[in-house]
């Protein structure tokens, strides 16, 4: 299996495809909206903090500074909307982007048993899903803290926009193989040990989908492009790897 970034980061591009499919895209309808909801708000909220901030903190001959400031705001709110909205949007999102992953991996082997997608088979889903997903925040918590102090340690903060970004392509990397794996009956401790014999497959397609999370407009098919990429990376290259479950 080729085990590299570019492989990873190709399967991106496969989840674009992917979600225009026919009998696909009626799948992504709900996981678009939230995802479109959640994100506009968050832009909609950080701009307006960041006006008023800039109005009462700032006096009028200092105007110019908004443009030096501008920038800063955008790092520090892609970060939060990240770590925040993005996680939020995946909670809400949960049943449905399992039923998309069946869906897609219905599409891709060919096997008419995969996925039913009606109403009622993904609310009885929606208890496990929050479930898997109330998991993935906890395991973030864990990582959180060690990381925020990288940032403290003289020496050893220059280090830590790296390693931030590293974890953050993980976690994305985790969060949407969860739904192909978490639907052929995997538990969380054997996704992350599946993916952490690819890290480099896991790096690439995490961070394809991290960069598309930073980039207008195309934020707004990160979920269901995530869901899609990463159940087509499950059917070819992962699950030939994994064992029987």
């Amino acid at each position: 299996m080729d085990n590299n970034f570019l492989t990873g980061f190709a399967y991106v591009g496969k989840g674009f495809r992917l979600i225009f499919k026919p009998g696909v895209k009626r799948f992504v309808v709900i996981p678009f909206l939230i995802n479109l909801v959640i994100f506009s708000a968050a832009i909609y909220w950080g701009y307006g903090q960041m006006s008023d901030w800039l109005s009462h903190s700032l006096p009028g001959w200092l105007n110019w500074l908004r443009w030096l400031i501008m920038p800063v705001f955008i790092v520090t709110a892609s970060i939060i909307v990240f770590y925040t909205f993005t996680l939020l949007a995946n909670l809400i999102a949960a049943p449905f982007n399992s039923a998309l992953s069946e869906k897609i991996e219905t599409h891709l082997s060919g096997n008419k048993n995969i996925s039913s997608g009606n109403l009622l088979s993904i609310a009885k889903e929606i208890p496990v899903t929050i479930f898997s997903e109330l998991k993935k925040l906890a395991y973030l918590g864990l990582w959180i803290i060690p990381l925020l102090i990288l940032f403290i340690i003289p020496g050893v903060n220059i280090i830590a926009p790296v390693a931030w970004g590293l974890f953050s392509m993980w976690m994305l990397a985790l969060e949407y193989t969860d739904y192909p794996m978490g639907n052929n009956g995997f538990s969380f401790a054997q996704e992350k040990s599946l993916l952490k014999q690819y890290k480099w497959l896991a790096w690439g397609f995490g961070g394809g989908i991290l960069l598309i999370t930073f980039i207008p407009i195309l934020n707004f098919f990160a979920m269901p492009v995530g869901v899609a990429g990463a159940t087509a990376l499950w059917v070819e290259k992962l699950r030939n790897k994994s064992g029987s479950r």
